[in-house]
């Protein structure tokens, strides 16, 4: 057997194997005397069949099938040994495979292209500044929470007439007959221009509308008809809403009552404390906020000043032929950036990990914690998590056993994605940025 490498360039190689008859014959024999010896053909007895029929019978496929097995240990033997940095997987010469004669080639030769793992650094200091917008808490922000939770725990009440700050129900029908016995739709939903018309409405009145216009937004949309937002926002044309009835809510005065149901109860105990709770509540949840888009703003950077080449023509054609028809070459010169993007963020933090790996690890039993903490956060939320007890374990494991273990490997590449970033922000300067909820909003809206 002779392997050679060529390498074209940093990202692109090929592989030449040629097999000469001494290093696949012994195998071919070897699984001849196995099909001989379990062979049942009709006329011979159990074991008794000529090797010669075998051969006639199960020759060719059995040559085939031991090259190619000698072809893929020799291989992978070959890029393991030679600590070849690949990207995909060895793509075969299909066309020189095609013109093999299998009934007289003694000697066989074949070719694979390879795309490569460009060389590349990565600096991590001071020198590397990036910005982390922080949300301050205003007054407008504390008003419009304020307001959100007195109407959440107010009391709701029928009325005889609409206002702009009430929610209708009826029936909801299109030009076409199709019908929804019971909807419910807040005018809030509806666009601010069109809201006159659904303003001074009685119960059995009805108000025509094209729902384009009227409600643009999917997640609106997908609440008033009932179905996921992409099928939602595909509705169109005039609707009909007959009116049977109009809910005011009451905003909850703020008492005792109010801090209870929002905190718990006696968790504060006058309107200082529940301003303050409310305060630390959004700053908690705006601190996840601003840490998901420094994680994303980090990675986008990493990816932008990390200079390395890919081999492009090599992935276009891995991708086409990997993806056995599902895509179309369209659809992968369209979405190509975003895989790239998304290849060498994982090759940054690949490197990032392996050269800090007494700093940077996943082990097993943090893959296992991680998932009971998401399992239990899951549960709680229906008001289980006390019930799963003993069970925890067992619904961990199943859980990261599932899709042939694909769930395992999605949680450690998460584990492993947050403690690479943990380790750069240490390593970086990061510069706070003040900023209002629409300026972050702006910010997250940027890229």
């Amino acid at each position: 057997m002779d392997i050679t490498l060529n390498k074209k360039d940093n990202t692109n190689a090929s592989i030449k194997i040629i097999l000469n008859e001494a290093d696949y014959q012994p195998n071919v024999e070897q699984k001849i005397k196995e099909y001989r010896k379990n062979a049942n053909i009709k006329g011979f007895r159990p074991g008794k069949v000529p090797a010669s029929y075998i051969k006639k019978l199960y020759g060719k496929s059995i040559l085939v099938e031991e090259i190619n097995s000698l072809l893929s240990k020799s291989l992978s033997d070959y890029i393991k040994e030679n600590d070849l940095k690949i990207l995909g997987e060895p793509m075969p010469n299909q066309e020189d495979a095609a013109k093999i004669d299998w009934d007289n080639q003694k000697e066989f030769e074949f070719e694979y292209t390879l795309g490569l793992v460009d060389e590349f650094d990565i600096k991590l200091d001071d020198k590397f500044k990036i910005e982390k917008h922080n949300i301050e808490v205003t007054d407008k922000v504390m008003k419009e929470t304020m307001d959100n939770l007195t109407k959440q725990h107010g009391d709701t009440e029928s009325v005889d007439e609409s206002k702009a700050e009430d929610t209708l129900e009826g029936k909801l029908s299109t030009a076409d007959g199709e019908v929804q016995e019971r909807v419910v739709l807040p005018i809030e939903d509806i666009e601010k221009k069109a809201q006159k018309k659904f303003v001074g409405l009685k119960k059995g009145d009805e108000v025509k509308f094209d729902i384009e216009k009227t409600i643009t937004s999917a997640e609106a949309k997908s609440r008033l008809l009932g179905q996921n937002e992409t099928d939602a926002n595909a509705a169109s044309g005039e609707y009909t809403l007959t009116v049977s009835d109009i809910k005011r809510t009451k905003p909850a005065e703020i008492n005792q009552e109010l801090f209870d149901k929002v905190f718990g109860k006696d968790a504060v105990k006058d309107k200082k404390e529940f301003d303050e709770k409310v305060k630390e509540t959004i700053s908690e949840n705006y601190d996840r906020e601003t840490e998901n888009l420094l994680n994303r703003d980090l990675v986008d950077t990493l990816v932008e000043k990390t200079k390395f080449e890919l081999p492009d023509d090599f992935l276009k054609n891995w991708l086409l032929v990997s993806n056995e028809g599902k895509v179309t070459q369209e659809q992968i010169d369209k979405e190509y950036d975003l895989y790239t993007k998304d290849l060498r963020w994982n090759l940054i933090k690949n490197k990032i990990a392996e050269a800090n790996k007494d700093d940077i690890k996943v082990e097993h039993t943090d893959v296992m914690d991680y998932t009971k903490k998401m399992i239990a956060e899951q549960f709680g939320a229906y008001g289980m998590s006390d019930q799963l007890g003993e069970n925890m374990e067992s619904f961990a494991q199943n859980y990261l056993q599932g899709e042939n273990g694909e769930n395992y490997r999605k949680v450690y590449e998460e584990l492993l994605n947050k403690r690479v970033l943990d380790f750069v922000k240490d390593k970086i300067s990061i510069k706070d940025k003040k900023v209002d909820l629409d300026g972050f909003k702006k910010a997250v809206d940027k890229n």
